[in-house]
């Protein structure tokens, strides 16, 4: 589905990727993992063609996603579904026709078949009946299952997950993680989840990229990850408060910093 080929990326002198390479496959769940801060969310922005590698290119569905006319690139787009880290929900519209928002701005639907489409997938999501709440009337979990459904409205393709378990209590948690694993085998789509919430994402993945430092440290199925013998992937997939990534941050000798002024 993606092909990602010597992928290099940098911000003023911040080298975000430094020659990657990754493939996504079709109809499975793939997660790109790794400490805050090593450029995970870059790496979706690049795939939809928001932003340009410095190298390397990125093919979605063999196509060259940054030499693609501007008209190209609209229309593969649409065949993405997005679930934004905040949900970014339009405050102003309620959550019905948040939904219905992409489906009347990129087709020629009647109302009557959009209303159908709308019920459908709010009740994929379990929230049906809070169809005509506003997004300040919904609890987090709730604002995310929403901003699911929304994703979903054209029948994407593939749906790429920006951080989706953030800021979610154990309740809601469960329920995206199972909402995710369940869309994607019904549906059979593509899923991209980009997190570095090791245990729910495991839980679901069939394959991990692990990225740390530009570069890809580790890939493989969770279980593989889980047993890998190179120790910055165990601290990584454990939660370990120490390891090759030091608890402490490089200063002076403790004792000696004390007593020198």
């Amino acid at each position: 589905m993606i092909s990602i080929h010597n992928l290099s990326f940098s911000r003023g002198h911040n080298k975000i990727f430094d020659n990657i390479s990754l493939s996504i496959r079709p109809n499975k769940i793939t997660a790109i993992m790794g400490p805050s801060g090593t450029g995970k969310t870059t790496l979706l922005k690049l795939i939809g063609g928001q932003i340009k590698p410095d190298k390397g290119n990125i093919l979605v569905n063999k196509q060259d996603i940054h030499a693609l006319s501007r008209t190209d690139l609209y229309n593969l787009r649409k065949k993405m579904g997005m679930l934004f880290q905040s949900g970014a929900l339009l405050t102003d519209m309620s959550v019905y026709d948040n939904i219905a928002f992409p489906i009347r701005e990129h087709t020629e639907l009647p109302e009557s078949i959009i209303r159908t489409i709308v019920l459908m997938k709010l009740n994929a999501v379990g929230l049906r009946g809070a169809k005509n709440l506003m997004p300040n009337e919904l609890s987090g979990g709730m604002a995310r299952r929403v901003a699911m459904a929304r994703a979903l409205a054209l029948d994407p393709e593939m749906i790429l997950y920006d951080e989706p378990f953030t800021g979610q209590d154990p309740i809601s948690l469960g329920i995206l993680v199972k909402l995710i694993k369940t869309l994607n085998e019904t549906l059979k789509i593509t899923s991209i989840i980009v997190s570095h919430d090791v245990e729910e994402t495991a839980s679901i993945a069939d394959y991990i990229y692990v990225l740390s430092g530009g570069k890809i440290m580790g890939q493989g199925s969770p279980d593989a990850l889980y047993n890998s013998d190179n120790a910055w992937i165990q601290q990584f997939m454990q939660g370990k408060s120490d390891g090759p990534v030091p608890f402490h941050y490089p200063a002076p000798n403790f004792e000696t910093e004390l007593w020198h002024n």
